[in-house]
């Protein structure tokens, strides 16, 4: 009775190894998974982080010399503010038709082939998902901020402004000299939107809506140029990779 009794204990010590090394090997198989998935993670983080700081330093040093009365501003989130408001446009209502001031165009003229040089390098073609240009404008009075008929009407204004700096750069030689692929290719990624003043900024060149401080009208009166990367849409990728 006692030979049985340890023996029905060896086979049962002996399901518990088995079940120990079963157990341990899909511990070890769940960690190297693990690790191969954060391993890609960091890759795709360290890539995104990479271009970013390429298509910054490109920016950086092409339009940090050569653009001073323009009082450009080339922001980290790889936006290109133009605050000269006085240079930019003439004096309209919303209704009128837009129309750039001769400064703004000898701008443009010159900023466009530098702009488009870097966004259609070869190295950026698959990093690349949106060139925005953003209209912005300011109030005239503190009450304008809570008026929707007054934000209405600078939504449209703001998007005729940005509207018309696109017809001009697709205007200029840097453009219509384009191969036709790389004009396919900036007609996908080119788009004008009017932001009206709901970007507005403050003295800091923060926005408004986040610091809570007054507008500064000058600043908030703009035009960027925003270059937007597929970072999203390659996470995007990888989750549904790691759900599979």
């Amino acid at each position: 009775m006692k030979e049985s009794s340890d023996n029905n204990w060896i086979s049962f010590s002996d399901i518990m190894t088995v079940l120990m090394i079963i157990f341990l090997f899909i511990s070890i198989s769940y960690m190297m998974q693990v690790r191969k998935e954060q391993a890609q993670q960091d890759k795709i983080f360290k890539s995104y982080k990479k271009t970013r700081s390429q298509i910054y330093n490109d920016l950086d040093s092409t339009f940090s010399k050569g653009f001073e009365k323009w009082n450009i501003e080339i922001e980290p989130d790889l936006s290109i503010k133009i605050s000269n408001a006085n240079a930019l446009f003439e004096a309209q209502l919303y209704t009128d038709e837009v129309i750039l001031k001769e400064d703004f165009k000898d701008f443009l003229s010159k900023f466009s082939p530098r702009f488009l040089t870097i966004i259609l390098n070869p190295k950026y073609q698959d990093k690349i998902s949106e060139i925005r240009i953003e209209g912005h404008t300011s109030i005239r009075k503190p009450i304008d901020e809570f008026s929707s008929k007054y934000y209405q009407h600078m939504v449209v204004l703001s998007q005729k402004r940005s509207n018309k700096v696109l017809e001009h750069m697709m205007s200029l030689s840097s453009y219509t000299n384009l191969t036709d692929l790389n004009k396919k290719r900036l007609r996908f990624f080119l788009t004008s939107n009017g932001l009206a003043f709901g970007r507005s900024l403050d003295g800091d060149n923060n926005y408004k809506f986040y610091s809570n401080k007054n507008i500064d009208k000058k600043k908030s009166m703009r035009v960027e140029f925003k270059i937007v990367t597929n970072s999203q849409d390659v996470i995007n990728k990888w989750f549904e990779n790691f759900k599979k």
